[in-house]
């Protein structure tokens, strides 16, 4: 075949392959709902099949390019492939909560496992003013992905069954599997490089133990002996990361801390994880809203998260051609700061609303949200002399992994804790004759099936379901202003930490990303 050709078809298929993976990270949250019904989940579930999925994607993201330098890229994006077809077919399979959180986690290993090489793959296959093109279209399909992701699962689910959303992936996944092996040469390697295992074992140990911490906290009581263990053992072994990580400087650790010294990438890892901890998190919640309070189907609610989708996808381009005349700073934090605007703009709700109140605050943070995110891709490798671009992109998608989980499970919390106390308190100032069974009611609406398992028939239901809808719009009003404040406070750590002359220090990174900003689309 052709050299020409063959490089096409290198792009065509790194880009299905991370199409896959990052549809993945928006796609379940429309059906998770269906979950509920189907596998008879808890709300804590819900946030596990999150954030197993982000917890394994984040802590093997960057010894995954590791392994494809010592192995070969193309042959860990095919393992990376196998895995996650493999893992798609069995999440789609499940019949139980714990059987499809643990293959959530398997498909994290395999997303990583083809995030992590598919740069490398594109970077030696175009040269010039096509690796321009390329890398462009792999940060629009990116971007796509994410956006279109809620729409797609709508329509699987609403049309054929939740399963759909994982299964779409295998079919899918054979053939690109099938491509790569045919069409996809290999890229160098690097035979000196030894992945950072015990970076690796540390930092995922971390989060796993923060996360379980935050998301078993309202149910285990926070001063519990275990969730006091769990968070005690994430600092030591968050301590324990920052040690391995020091002395192995020179052997090429996990996560080079020596780079953390130009504060735009600290500000540019800052503000990826404050977008992924505010709005991106708060989209389980806003799913739950429209589907468990509206009553809409995954497909209706699909539809109504386009004000927020379409919205990120023509603002990033017009971001691609101000980051050239524009600073970073001001890109950034004026899109961080549009995100906290629309979020706030969201607390308008009321018991009564109609999803329309989220009309405005959608479109502003959707605006925000496009206007952010390929500059901050941008901004943290440009921070990174050029031979290291694909690490200061790794680090930058490393932090949003972790803002996902983290801002996953600690609205979490906050949402439970305030559901449950809303509704005792607003129950018994309803009918005093139904407070005696208002914190076993509670105890339903925030750890089972959300508001259908307080839905009861015969006296009372009417009152019960009243204030089963107040104290739910009462706990999202509470987390939206959370995720307004982490947003805000991301746009005013990164617009001071994004200096211009920290950026511009890698002038060759610079001026590639420039250009892929200008043809980002």
């Amino acid at each position: 075949m052709p050299k020409v050709a063959q490089k096409w078809w290198t792009l065509v298929v790194v880009c299905t392959g991370i199409f896959m993976l990052l549809l993945d990270i928006t796609i379940v949250n429309i059906a998770l709902p269906d979950l509920v019904k189907s596998l008879h989940a808890s709300f804590s579930d819900l946030e596990w099949v999150i954030d197993a999925y982000a917890i394994s994607l984040a802590s093997l993201l960057l010894i995954a390019g590791s392994l494809g330098d010592l192995a070969g890229a193309r042959k860990v994006f095919l393992g990376g492939l196998a895995i996650f077809c493999a893992s798609s077919l069995l999440c789609g399979l499940a019949q139980s909560p714990a059987f499809l959180i643990t293959f959530r986690a398997v498909q994290g290993i395999g997303g990583a496992a083809m995030f992590a090489t598919s740069l490398a793959l594109l970077a030696h296959k175009y040269r010039g003013r096509d690796r321009g093109i390329a890398l462009s279209a792999w940060g629009a399909t990116a971007g796509g992905a994410v956006a279109i992701g809620p729409l797609v699962g709508g329509a699987l689910t609403s049309g054929i069954s939740w399963r759909w959303i994982f299964l779409i992936n295998v079919p899918i996944g054979i053939a690109a599997f099938a491509a790569t092996l045919a069409r996809v040469d290999e890229a160098p390697r690097r035979p000196g490089v030894r992945p950072d295992w015990l970076g690796f074992v540390t930092l995922a140990g971390a989060m796993l133990a923060g996360i379980y911490g935050l998301i078993r906290g309202n149910q285990d009581g926070w001063t519990s002996p275990a969730i006091l263990t769990a968070f005690a053992s994430c600092v030591v072994l968050l301590a324990a990361f920052g040690l391995v990580e020091h002395q192995r400087r020179d052997r090429q650790p996990m996560l080079e801390l020596a780079l953390f010294r130009n504060p735009a990438l600290v500000g540019a890892c800052i503000g990826a994880l404050m977008i992924s901890a505010s709005i991106f998190s708060v989209l389980l919640y806003l799913t739950l809203y429209l589907q468990d309070v509206l009553r809409y189907s995954a497909f209706q609610t699909g539809l109504r998260f386009l004000p927020l989708t379409i919205p990120i996808i023509f603002a990033a381009p017009v971001a691609g051609r101000l980051s050239g005349r524009v600073p970073a700073r001001l890109l950034i934090g004026g899109g961080l700061g549009l995100i906290a605007v629309g979020l706030a703009l969201m607390t308008l709700l009321s018991a009564t609303s109609g999803w329309t109140v989220l009309l405005a605050g959608m479109v502003v943070s959707g605006i925000g949200s496009g206007v952010t995110n390929p500059v901050l891709a941008s901004a943290a490798v440009g921070t990174v002399s050029s031979e290291k671009a694909g690490v200061g992109s790794g680090i930058n998608n490393t932090f949003r992994q972790v803002g996902i989980a983290v801002g996953i499970a600690g609205l979490g919390a906050i949402f439970a804790s305030t559901v449950r106390s809303s509704f005792v308190s607003d129950l018994a100032g309803r009918s005093p004759q139904l407070a005696r069974h208002a914190s076993q009611l509670a105890g339903s609406l925030t750890s089972g099936g959300g508001l259908s398992s307080v839905r009861p028939s015969g006296p009372g239901a009417q009152v019960i379901a009243s204030a089963a809808r107040y104290s739910f719009v009462t706990g999202l009003d509470r987390i939206l202003w959370v995720a307004a404040i982490i947003a805000a406070m991301g746009a005013v750590v990164s617009a001071v930490l994004l200096r211009t002359r920290d950026i511009s220090s890698a002038p060759e990174a610079s001026v590639e990303h420039e250009e892929i900003m200008r043809r980002a689309a």
